[in-house]
Order: C-alpha cells, then sequence, then structure tokens
C-alpha cells in the first residue's frame, strides 16, 4: 500500500510540484529576495530563515498534498474495492500519511544545501551553530509529520479535495499557531498549559539543538492521534 501510494505521488507531476514550489520559494527568500530571512542581507552565518519560513510553507503544501488520499478514493469508486482486499484500515490509512510524508521529507532533504552554502561563506569558514541547524532540521521533520496527518485526517471529512485542503490548512494553523494566540489572552499556569499544547512551542524547543524527549513523544502522539481520528472516521462512513 505504501509503495503503491508513493508510485502514484512520482507518477503524476503532484509530488514534483510540491518539491520543486517548497524548494523554489525556500531559495529565492533566503538568497535573493530582500528582507529578513535574507542570508546574505543579514550578515550572518546562520540559516534560521529557513526553519521559521518552512512551518507556513508545510501549512499548505502539507494539506495539498494529502487531501486526495481519501477523497479521490471515493469519488472514482475504489475505496470500496481496496475494503475488500485482508488490509485494516489503520494500515490503510498509515501506509497513506508515510507515503505523503515521504514526498514532504525528499523536499527538505536537497535544504542541506543551504547548510553547506552558509558553511562556506561563513568567516572562518564553519562558523555556524551546527547543532542548532539540525536541531531544526529534525523539529522541522517532526513537525512535517505532524502536518501530514492532519491533512491524511481532513481528507477523510469530506468527498471535495478543495473542502478537504481547507480544513488540513486551518487545522494546521491552529495546531501550530492557534494555541500561543489563545495563550496571549490568559496568564500564568493556564498560559503554560496552553502553549505547551501548541506545536509551536516544541518546534521551538527542538529547534535549540537539545533533542528533549519529552517534545518528541508530543509530536509522535500528535501523529498517532490524526491516524487514529482518520480510522474513526472512515470506520463512521
Amino acid at each position: 500500500m505504501y509503495r503503491k501510494e508513493l508510485r502514484y505521488y512520482f507518477s503524476t507531476p503532484i509530488a514534483y510540484i510540491v518539491i520543486g514550489l517548497y524548494l523554489l520559494a525556500v531559495s529565492l527568500l533566503l538568497w535573493v529576495i530582500p528582507g529578513e530571512w535574507n542570508i546574505p542581507q543579514s550578515g550572518y552565518a546562520q540559516a534560521d530563515g529557513l526553519f521559521r519560513l518552512s512551518p507556513w510553507l508545510f501549512m499548505l503544501l502539507c494539506p495539498a498534498l494529502t487531501m486526495r488520499l481519501f477523497t479521490e478514493e471515493r469519488q472514482t469508486g475504489t475505496w470500496m474495492l481496496l475494503r475488500t482486499k485482508p488490509v485494516s484500515l489503520l494500515r490503510i490509512t498509515t501506509s497513506k500519511m508515510l507515503a505523503a510524508w515521504t514526498v514532504v521529507v525528499l523536499a527538505q532533504l536537497p535544504c542541506l544545501v543551504h547548510y553547506a552554502l552558509v558553511y562556506s561563506l561563513a568567516e572562518p569558514a564553519g562558523n555556524i551553530d551546527s547543532g542548532a541547524f539540525f536541531g531544526s532540521f529534525l523539529g522541522l521533520l517532526f513537525l512535517s509529520a505532524v502536518f501530514t496527518s492532519i491533512g491524511t485526517w481532513a481528507s477523510t471529512l469530506s468527498r471535495s479535495q478543495i473542502v478537504a485542503f481547507i480544513t488540513g490548512a486551518a487545522c494546521c494553523f491552529i495546531c501550530y499557531w492557534g494555541f500561543d494566540l489563545l495563550a496571549s489572552i490568559f496568564s500564568g499556569h493556564m498560559q503554560a498549559a496552553l502553549q505547551w499544547c501548541g506545536l509551536n512551542s516544541h518546534y521551538a524547543s527542538i529547534s535549540r539543538g537539545v533533542i528533549d524527549l519529552r517534545d518528541v513523544i508530543f509530536f509522535l502522539s500528535e501523529s498517532l492521534i490524526f491516524v487514529l481520528l482518520s480510522v474513526q472516521s472512515m470506520k463512521r462512513k
């Protein structure tokens, strides 16, 4: 099932468009377009802009990649055929989600070129915080896994791919930034609890270069929760 989904992505323009758009947007904003993310303009040997920019791009790209996972199966009528196979709903959902996440991971791997460029352009060469870079890179992998699982769940809610995309993007924003916005209304323990529930705080924590097991468990748990929600959603249907 995983191989089937992965072959579909690379036998159609979907994967190439998503990977190309992400790499083009990141490269232009880091090296060409003037602004707060532009590395040469900042004068510092750092690639922080990559990790501040990528979550916002993935809020759109991950739902765009996953919006067809279940909606297309139901539109074309192949879903009932798939359910006759001796494969559980959990395996079907997990395979679809992992295939979409693999495409997202493949989109991120070329970004290591930006690290190599900053490493070589630094004065002296190699004067870059490698721990923070690779911690942020790992955090981005975990974050994209959560966004992909959210998009997978959103694709089970409607037969329309547009509705699935909008629902997935909105839910990604709420899970990443919504809790921080809500926390700004409160103070004390309530504020800390709401911030802890948001993806942004855990992503910021792991981006410091220190891998905290609590952050890893949080990301894995969020991904698992949305996969299980996808299974329950398809069972109800």
